[in-house]
Order: C-alpha cells, then structure tokens, then sequence
C-alpha cells in the first residue's frame, strides 16, 4: 500500500491529487489545506467520478489535521501564493518560505521517513530551503520543476515537428524561472533523430523562447498560474519514485560537484527510484552551455541568499 499526501488544495495541489488517483499512481491520498473544506470538497468531487471511471485509489480531504498523512511515503508540498501577470517566481520568497517551512515541518513529525517533492515557488529555492530546515538525505527532496520544463519544452517541439508529443525527447535543466532554464536544443529528439535534422536553427531557437516563457504566458492568459501541467508534472514524478522506475527526469536536486556546483538545487537529469533521487546524471555539455548553466546557477544562489534560514 502506497500513500501520498498532497499539502496545498489549490488548483496545482488539486490536479496533482487527481491525476494521482485516476492513474492509480498511490493507493491512498490525503490532500490537506488550511482553508476549512476546501480540502474536503475538492477530494468529495474527485472521488465522485470513482464509480463513472472505475477508480480504486481512495482520496480524502482535511483541513489543518496532519495527523492524518501519518505514515506517507511521499509528500508533495504545492503550498503558497501564485503568482500573477506581471510577477516572477523570486518575487513569492518571502510569503512562501514561511509556508514552506511549517508543512515541511509539520509532514515529516508524522512522516519522518517520507520523500518530499516541493512545487511551490520559487521552487528551487523552496526546495533549499527544506534541505536547510529538514536535515534529510540529498536523495529525499526533489525539486518538481524540470519535469514541468521539459513537458512544455516537448509541447513546443512536437507542435513545431507536427508530431505526436509522446514521440518527442527533449530536457531543460538549469533554474525554474523565466530568464534562468536552459532547454538542450541538441539533446532534442525526434523518434531517436536530432530535432535539428528536422528543424532549422532559427525555429529551434523559438521554440527554447517559447518554453522559457511557458509559464509566464499561461499565467497572462489565466490571470493566474497554471495549474494542469504543473500538477500532472508533480505526479509523473511522484510516480516515478514510488514504482521505483528509474526514469531519467529533470529535477531540482542538491549539487554537490555535479555540474561545477556546490551547495545549490537546481534542475538537472535526475534518475528517480523508491529512494528519491538515485543518480545526478552529468550531460556533457558544450562551452556555451556550460556558461548558461554557470550563469543560472548565480541567479539561484542570488535567490536564495534572501532567506532567512
């Protein structure tokens, strides 16, 4: 039996909840928030189309009581405010951190032994955060945002190829923000060949534009973050974890060396099994690469040198 609690029932935790029991991805789910019956309607609702799609993971909902994700195998803490057009991720730190740091702490009394994936922005930072407040094994937080990037980045590729996405290989890594992802252009892929055998140079450059500011157009259009991806995000790597598939996915993970870089989550190919983060995987890079990720790693360390842990 496999238990997941999602903290935050917002539209993010939401749809992470959802797409964890109606792909059968846990057994058991507990969605948490600290607004009186949101929680609980939101997994009432989800649970009603148990009979409609044949459901047989169970979803419950609570309001502040973290007694009841006693015992989770994984944690994924959505909490926070949004952000809203015009705002960048960084510009969250200072509300968000104090939220992060109560679930994270509130998660781990009840489940000492839990992995946590942190969403909640900005997310890198929010997860060196909780390596700093925690004191868990590297292997046991994991940042979610690299998934989301390279999904969006896929999503581009695959409209610009006029192929299925599910035929398409691509990965960003780097920071989770606007100006600091990276999307490997030369690691992209169509069914195994280049992306660049396909597609001129000036389109593959549109289409890293066109991810790197995937977030913040949704949150123009939407008047408010996303919400659909994020979450499916959060759970393909919830996903991961718990079958022990170990599958390759960008995650934000503490570096230790990897990459030139010490003391610091950013996104980078994670293989991901039942203990978390199994192996930092290291892409060799070119020079001007190399400089990006240089470059983004400082804005990151830049970043986190506003909290106050």
């Amino acid at each position: 039996m496999s238990k997941v609690t999602v903290v935050g029932a917002g539209n993010v935790g939401a749809t992470c909840a959802n797409v964890l029991v109606t792909q059968s991805i846990a057994d058991e789910v507990v969605l948490i928030d600290i607004k009186e019956g949101l929680a609980e309607g939101k997994a009432m609702d989800i649970m009603q189309t148990a009979n409609i799609l044949g459901l047989n993971s169970r979803l419950t909902g609570v309001t502040n009581d973290y007694e009841k994700t006693a015992g989770s195998d994984m944690v994924v803490i959505t909490s926070g405010i949004p952000r809203k057009p015009g705002m960048t991720r960084e510009e969250l730190i200072g509300v968000n951190a104090g939220i992060v740091k109560s679930v994270t702490e509130s998660v781990l009394k009840y489940s000492p032994n839990a992995i946590i994936l942190c969403v909640s922005n900005p997310m890198d930072t929010m997860t060196y955060l909780i390596h700093k407040i925690s004191g868990l094994p590297k292997n046991r937080i994991i940042g979610m945002g690299g998934a989301l990037d390279s999904a969006r980045f896929k999503y581009f590729l695959s409209l610009a190829l006029g192929a299925n996405a599910t035929e398409v290989e691509g990965i960003v890594i780097g920071g989770h923000g606007d100006t600091t992802m990276i999307p490997l252009v030369r690691y992209a892929a169509y069914r195994g060949v280049p992306a660049t055998s396909y597609l001129p140079a000036e389109q593959l450059e549109k289409v890293a534009a066109d991810t790197m500011v995937g977030g913040a157009t949704l949150t123009k259009l939407l008047g408010t973050s996303a919400w659909m991806a994020p979450g499916a995000a959060a759970a393909q790597v919830v996903s991961a974890v718990l079958h022990d598939s170990h599958k390759l996915i960008s995650c934000s993970a503490l570096l230790d060396g990897e990459y030139g870089e010490k003391d610091l989550c950013i996104g980078v190919p994670c293989i991901l099994g039942r203990n978390g983060i199994e192996k930092i995987v290291e892409f060799e890079l070119t020079d001007a690469e190399k400089a990006l990720f240089a470059a983004s790693a400082q804005a990151v360390h830049k970043t986190n040198s506003a909290l106050s842990c």
